[in-house]
């Protein structure tokens, strides 16, 4: 298992978490999305590492952007 943390900008309620979680749980190997919308931050735990670019279009993809 790998995991790894992001910020996102722009989320603001639980509907924003709801939607970055849907997205990003989409790919391929994720098997967990937390998500904390005070800090911004997204942690992903997959079977291996994604590439940071493909969890930065699912969160653009869900209307947001990767900052960090």
């Amino acid at each position: 298992m790998t995991e790894a943390s992001y910020t996102v900008e722009g989320m603001t309620c639980g509907h924003c978490a709801t939607s970055v979680r849907e997205e990003v749980s989409e790919l391929a190997g994720v098997q967990s999305v937390d998500v904390d919308v005070e800090s911004g931050r997204v942690t992903v735990t997959s079977d291996t590492p994604l590439a940071a670019d493909a969890v930065a279009a699912a969160v653009t993809e869900a209307g947001y952007r990767v900052v960090a």
